[in-house]
């Protein structure tokens, strides 16, 4: 059962069928017993109404033995009775007793006698197979017993009780049909909100309208609206990037087109030199292509990050043991500067991104004879990443828009894509380091990324 409407009605219209359940039982228990109270001053005033007025003479029953001849003495009794016009039905269920002083029973209402006698007071007695309800009090002169079966009271009880129950029972069904239409009310703003949200367009992003809904539905609301908002702030962004790709994409692939036809046409002296063209062009489109991947993984929406433990100091000997043959060919001295021991908590395959543009940007942005230094070193829980050029550098005033995308200083020299530098300070907000440019002591650039240290994993013996 997933319904919120069914699983608030089961507990309320149970709870409240409980609650009937158990008032009900309170009910009767206090009903009976409050019946029972008022049947017990029922036999005491009638008890003590007979001790100041007695009875009858026509309706004494002497219990003496009759006289030889005589008609018995119940016939006697009833003759009178119905002489007089004044004879009384016998129910069988109530009975008046009458002892003198001496304990000689001088008077019963019914012909069998009557439950024996009991002391001052309420008594229940078992006589002729039933239980019978007995209140007793006496005088200097005469002691008046009066007693009812408990088998009367209990049908007198019972035919009360269904105008107890009835009441109850109406009671429980219409608040059954309130509750019923309350929740459904309570809800109606949640269905409401569901209809408004499934009526929208794909590309229908705008907030839900939070201010006339329940306070219960605020913060659901708001949690959906930023939801929207991070949705529209995604695809906003991919539709820039794809925009950008667009753009940045249609120079190199013309260039590549164009000179593609030249190498078509112009004679075999010179066509070595227009495929070597070509495969220039190739080149940096697919350098392109290949960076515009890197950064479509680094979206924070779609990048799925390992961390792991990983050696700073190790993943930068590899990485300049593998641009040595590129710095070799342009007469660059690429080298590591330090022997620090570093580690940091990263994406093995991201920071190793990060190391390449970085290297790749410096050996790009600098000329044959130049000097490019890659350092690892760590202060305290701090691990520091230097490479450092002695190229041209960045002015203090560009080096914000050096780290936007597609941004290029300087269109007009080198072939870059203005994606290498970007790449680096998505990778370093991911990993929440620090990334700062700076100029390298007697020119140049410095690209310095900071990463909290953790201590070396100890390696066992």
């Amino acid at each position: 059962m997933n319904s919120i409407r069914q699983r608030l009605l089961l507990w309320q219209i149970g709870a409240l069928i409980v609650t009937g359940v158990l008032v009900s039982v309170l009910t009767y228990l206090l009903a009976w017993n409050g019946f029972n109270r008022i049947r017990d001053y029922g036999l005491e005033q009638i008890a003590y109404s007979v001790v100041r007025h007695g009875v009858k003479p026509a309706l004494v029953r002497p219990l003496m033995t009759p006289a030889p001849g005589s008609a018995p003495l119940a016939q006697s009794t009833a003759t009178e009775a119905e002489n007089d016009g004044e004879a009384t039905e016998d129910l069988g269920q109530f009975v008046s007793q009458i002892w003198d002083d001496a304990g000689q029973l001088v008077y019963s209402s019914l012909d069998n006698v009557g439950p024996p006698l009991q002391p001052h007071g309420f008594h229940v007695v078992r006589w002729e197979d039933e239980d019978w309800r007995v209140y007793t009090v006496a005088d200097r002169r005469q002691v008046v017993q009066v007693a009812v079966t408990s088998a009367n009271r209990t049908q007198g009880f019972a035919d009360l009780v269904p105008w107890l129950l009835v009441p109850l029972g109406l009671l429980v069904l219409l608040l059954s049909l309130l509750i019923h239409t309350a929740v459904t009310q309570a809800l109606l703003p949640l269905d409401q909100l569901g209809r408004e949200i499934g009526r929208r367009e794909v590309n229908d992003l705008h907030p839900v309208p939070a201010d006339e809904l329940p306070d219960e539905l605020q913060p659901l609301a708001s949690a959906l609206n930023q939801l929207l908002e991070r949705v529209d702030q995604l695809l906003s962004g991919q539709r820039q990037f794809i925009a950008d790709v667009a753009h940045e994409l249609n120079t190199p692939l013309a260039a590549v087109k164009l000179q593609a036809q030249l190498a078509r046409r112009v004679s075999e002296g010179e066509r070595s030199a227009a495929l070597d063209e070509l495969d220039q062009g190739i080149a940096r489109a697919a350098h392109l292509v290949a960076q515009l991947l890197q950064m479509a993984r680094l979206e924070p929406e779609l990048a799925q990050r390992q961390n792991e433990v990983v050696r700073l100091d190790l993943l930068a000997n590899q990485v300049v043991a593998a641009f040595s043959a590129q710095a070799e060919a342009h007469h660059i001295d690429l080298g590591r500067v330090g022997n620090d021991s570093a580690t940091v908590v990263g994406d093995p395959s991201e920071l190793r991104v990060l190391l390449n543009n970085l290297v790749s940007n410096a050996l790009r942005h600098t000329t044959e004879g130049s000097r490019v230094d890659v350092r690892v070193s760590r202060s305290g829980d701090e691990v520091s990443l230097a490479v450092s050029d002695d190229g041209p550098g960045i002015d203090p005033d560009q080096r914000e828009a050096a780290l936007q995308r597609f941004v290029r200083l300087n269109p007009q020299q080198g072939h870059g894509s203005g994606l290498g530098l970007a790449i680096v300070s998505r990778i370093v907000q991911q990993h929440q380091g620090r990334l700062t440019l700076d100029e390298t002591p007697g020119g140049g650039l410095t690209v310095r990324v900071q990463f909290r240290g953790i201590e070396p994993p100890t390696e066992s013996p």
